[in-house]
């Protein structure tokens, strides 16, 4: 879908590198790597989204190291679709909203990096959640989705110690009002 509206691969991969998880950073070279791709197509998009304010640069040595602005206005805007054309938002709505219990939610991950996978990982935090039925909503919710679910379910006062460990990797996509 989102291939559709932004031709550029190298664009949809630095959208979903920076917009889905705030403490994604990364340096030209270091891009080069994870997308495979030459630094030069790279470059251009990057200078693009630093000019429109949606990149923030900074220097370390002879380096720039790029993250999100996430002040900036579209921010929350370009999240959100970000979520949608990872299938998040579809995975909430038939998945975890039919479990009840649930917590919290995170991402991790490949995606959670701001990657491109065709696994979505997830953390479940939650309390007598029915791994069973769990199971099967996984089932029904991955041909819509055409990725596979991976999932880890911890109880409310077990997981603590997981997030500190994990924060960093960890994006957050569901929080229960308290």
């Amino acid at each position: 879908m989102l291939e559709s509206l932004i031709t550029s691969k190298t664009r949809i991969k630095l959208l979903l590198k920076f917009f889905l998880n705030i403490n994604n950073q990364g340096y030209l070279r270091s891009l080069e790597g994870e997308f495979n791709e030459s630094t030069n197509g790279i470059r251009q998009e990057l200078n693009r989204f630093e000019q429109a304010g949606l990149l923030l640069a900074e220097s370390e040595g002879n380096k720039k190291l790029y993250r999100a602005n996430t002040r900036h206005p579209l921010f929350k805007d370009l999240n959100s679709i970000i979520l949608k054309f990872v299938g998040v938002e579809q995975l909430i709505e038939q998945v975890i909203d039919r479990l009840g219990n649930v917590q919290q939610v995170y991402l991790e991950g490949r995606i959670a990096q701001g990657l491109d996978s065709d696994i979505i990982d997830l953390l479940i935090i939650g309390n007598d959640i029915d791994r069973n039925y769990l199971s099967s909503l996984v089932e029904k919710a991955e041909p819509f989705l055409r990725r596979k679910i991976r999932y880890l379910v911890f109880e409310e006062q077990d997981a603590k110690v997981y997030v500190e460990r994990h924060h960093k990797g960890l994006v957050l996509i569901f929080d229960q009002p308290e």
